[in-house]
C-alpha cells in the first residue's frame, strides 16, 4: 500500500485557515466580489466539468482543490474559477509536477480507504481536513499540499486563456485589471508546446 511517510513535524505546518485568511485580508482592501453575479454564475450552470474530472486521479483532485480553497458567500471557490481544469491544462507540460501530483492522490486514497473504506472525495469535511492535517506531519505531504495550493492560486489569477480564472472571475472578486495585450487562446503556453512536441515526434518518425 502507497503512504505518504508520516514524520512529525510542527515548525512548517500549512494552516488552511491562514492562507485563507490572508486571501480574505487581500479581498478586504478592494471591493468584494459581488455576491449576486457569483450566485447567477452557480444557478446558471455555467460551471460545468468536463468528462475526465469524474475520473481519478482528477475527480479525487478536484475534492483536494474544493477543500483547501472553498467557496465562500462572496468568495469564489476552486470549482468557481475551474482550478481543476487549470492544473490538467499545466500538468500536461509539467511532467515532473503532474507525477508527485498524481502520485500524491494515489496515496491519499490508500490512506483514506485504510482508515475510512472510502476515497477521499466520499468523506465529509471534518474527515477530510483530519486526514490532510495527518499528511501534513511529513515532508512529502506538506509539499504535496505546497504545490496543489500553488497550482489553486495560478487557477485564481491566470488569464482565463489557461483554463482557471473563468471569465476572469478572480479578477473581478480582487477587482484586478489585467494588462494588455492578453495571450490569444491559440498562443496558451501549454497549447504552443503540445504541438511542439508533435512536430518533434513527427520528425523522428520521419527520420
Amino acid at each position: 500500500m502507497r503512504e505518504f511517510p508520516y514524520k512529525s513535524s510542527q515548525n512548517e505546518r500549512i494552516s488552511r485557515r491562514e492562507f485563507m485568511g490572508q486571501l480574505g485580508l487581500l479581498a478586504s482592501l478592494v471591493a468584494v466580489f459581488p455576491s449576486n453575479i457569483l450566485a447567477a454564475r452557480r444557478e446558471s450552470g455555467s460551471i460545468s466539468p468536463a468528462d475526465w474530472i469524474r475520473d481519478d486521479p482528477w475527480f479525487t483532485l478536484a475534492a483536494v482543490q474544493e477543500h483547501l480553497f472553498p467557496a465562500g458567500e462572496d468568495v469564489p471557490g476552486a470549482v468557481d474559477f475551474n482550478a481543476i481544469v487549470y492544473l490538467h491544462n499545466a500538468l500536461e507540460i509539467e511532467q515532473k509536477d503532474k507525477d508527485s501530483i498524481i502520485n500524491g492522490a494515489g496515496w491519499l486514497n490508500d490512506l483514506t480507504q485504510k482508515e475510512f473504506k472510502k476515497l477521499f472525495a466520499e468523506l465529509n469535511e471534518q474527515n477530510r481536513e483530519s486526514v490532510l492535517r495527518k499528511i501534513e506531519n511529513s515532508g512529502s505531504g506538506r509539499k504535496w499540499l505546497s504545490l496543489m495550493l500553488t497550482y489553486l492560486i495560478e487557477a485564481l489569477l491566470a488569464d482565463p486563456v489557461y483554463g482557471g480564472n473563468t471569465n476572469g472571475i478572480g479578477w473581478k472578486w480582487l477587482q484586478h485589471q489585467p494588462g494588455f495585450p492578453r495571450p490569444t487562446a491559440d498562443k496558451a503556453w501549454y497549447r504552443l508546446q503540445r504541438q511542439c512536441n508533435l512536430k518533434v515526434r513527427k520528425m523522428t518518425h520521419e527520420e
